[in-house]
């Protein structure tokens, strides 16, 4: 016996094979017909549209649920403009915490703050009433801890990365992550979870791919995501970043064994690898490369003996360039073909050049990128160009130059290192500081929709592999979002971009379009009239 059916009707339906589409049939998780509303079949069940817009559901190709979690529930510090600002804010937090609590806070950017001094570890003792902090930089590869924090962990001070100030980076950074986390408790965590999947839910996001890995979450926190995927929320596609851990991201359920596997850090904590030095650093420094071309190489040998895809995360141009080397070492075993079709991924992809996009065209690597990243510090005024100088922040996150050679875009938003934000990711994306880099709107809604399902391999975590993803036709899965927006010039898409030039950009003022229901396979998993 099947489901009942249900007609959507009088709306605007994003499907270039039929721009008059106004309705669409759902039956058995797919669209069993879509046309004109005079032309529907019955159905057992109708909703009204009301002129709203229908399209696919956006993915989120890069998250990390938990952390998400936790700063929309927690200290968020990305309003903090200065030191004794991230201090009273953890005062503030801090006075309703038990004593033996952990403060944990995130997105503190000290990038943008007219006086760059950092809160050091005594003022953050002093603030918490004497509790234990780590608050987590806005790119997650750096934190501040207080003196208390430090104390629990004494081998640290040993440990690249570690700084008296409490400002940690690399390894040191990790150590302390660890135990800052392992605060957190099961309840907490998959309280976090479910938040972080219902805020995606209501921004019409029906699927992410979740980041982990043993620096990053740990076991316990990955598979308790997991269980959670495409219950009354978005489905949840695992990448576990553990270096020769192909064996082990299969055992644990993941689709793929990349993501977050680091081959370098971040700009924000001046640890992504680059090949000239940062302008803002020590003299001649160029970051951190985590690992080797024959690392990369191994891992990816030992994907293709698993039968896994495989990734990494690598953001400055030497850590690409690395990367990349991995890949030809890798085809010398393997051959192209092979490592083509396993459709391996970089996570980030910041800092290229016209041989490394070449690279990626001929290995088939996917580019999971955040067009966020540069709405928010690129440009020639903010961090970016504080890091690498203007012309490097102005050629960073090349996506339209990739886009246009043909590489696989998918489109995400690292959080909690930027919001979930799906149609600002698509305006950002579309408004790049650099003309050169700009897209348009349906490119890069294609990267966000369509182009986060080609990114996990074909029939993962489940999905029928007969099935069309990221599209409004016959056949395909009936996965998509109903939005109040305005009529759209892009052939159907919404306007995201003011008419005016100087107000486009990241203070563009044109509103962005609300979520009203989001679908998943035929079943709703966000309805804005009962959240309200």
């Amino acid at each position: 016996m099947t489901n009942p059916s249900t007609l959507y009707r009088g709306g605007r339906l994003y499907c270039p094979a039929d721009p008059h589409a106004t309705a669409l049939l759902v039956r058995d998780g797919r669209i069993d017909w879509l046309g004109a509303d005079a032309d529907a079949p019955a159905a057992d069940r109708v909703v009204e549209l009301d002129g709203a817009l229908v399209t696919p559901a956006f993915v989120d190709a890069h998250v990390h649920a938990t952390d998400t979690g936790l700063a929309l529930a927690g200290l968020d510090l990305s309003g903090a403009r200065s030191a004794a600002d991230v201090c009273a804010a953890v005062a503030g937090f801090a006075a309703g915490l038990p004593a033996d609590a952990v403060v944990l806070g995130h997105g503190w950017d000290e990038s943008g703050w007219s006086d760059r001094r950092m809160p050091e570890a005594a003022e953050l003792d002093r603030a918490a009433g004497g509790r234990r902090v780590y608050l987590s930089q806005a790119s997650i590869h750096s934190a501040l801890c207080s003196s208390a924090l430090l104390a629990a962990v004494p081998e640290v001070a040993g440990i690249p990365g570690y700084d008296p100030s409490g400002w940690l980076r690399r390894d040191a950074h990790h150590l302390v992550r660890e135990l800052a986390l392992g605060s957190v408790t099961d309840a907490q965590r998959r309280s976090a979870q479910r938040l972080a999947l219902r805020r995606a839910a209501s921004l019409g996001i029906a699927a992410v791919h979740e980041c982990g890995g043993p620096d990053i979450s740990g076991e316990a926190d990955f598979t308790t995501l997991l269980s959670l995927s495409g219950g009354d929320g978005p489905e949840v596609y695992g990448y576990w970043g553990e270096l020769m851990g192909a064996e082990r991201a299969r055992a644990l359920g993941a689709v793929g064994a990349g993501g977050d596997l680091f081959a370098d850090g971040a700009l924000g904590a001046r640890t992504a690898h680059l090949s000239v030095p940062y302008d803002d650093g020590e003299p001649g420094a160029c970051g951190h490369g985590y690992l080797t071309a024959e690392q990369v190489r191994d891992h990816l040998l030992d994907c293709a003996a698993h039968g896994v895809q495989g990734g990494f995360h690598a953001i400055g141009d030497a850590a690409i360039n690395t990367v990349l080397s991995g890949f030809a070492g890798a085809a010398q075993v393997l051959g192209v073909e092979r490592l083509r079709a396993a459709r391996h991924r970089v996570e980030h992809a910041e800092i290229m050049s016209k041989r490394l996009i070449a690279g990626f065209v001929e290995y088939g690597i996917v580019a999971s990128m955040q067009p966020a990243f540069d709405r928010l510090w690129g440009g020639e005024r903010r961090m970016y160009a504080s890091r690498l100088g203007v012309r490097r922040s102005l050629e960073s996150n090349p996506m339209g130059a990739m886009h246009g050679v043909g590489v696989t875009l998918a489109f995400g938003s690292d959080s909690p290192v930027t919001p979930l934000d799906p149609w600002g990711s698509v305006r950002a994306a579309v408004a790049h500081f650099n003309p050169a880099q700009r897209m348009s709107v349906r490119a890069a809604f294609a990267a966000h929709t369509r182009g986060g399902w080609r990114a996990v391999p074909a029939g993962a975590g489940g999905r029928d592999p007969r099935l069309t993803e990221g599209v409004l036709v016959p056949g395909a899965a009936a996965t998509f979002a109903v939005w109040s927006a305005p009529a759209g010039v892009d052939g159907g898409l919404p306007v995201l971009v003011s008419a005016s030039p100087e107000e486009r950009g990241p203070d563009d003022p044109t509103p962005l379009p609300t979520c009203r229901r989001t679908v998943l396979r035929g079943s709703v998993i966000y309805d804005g009239e009962d959240a309200s």
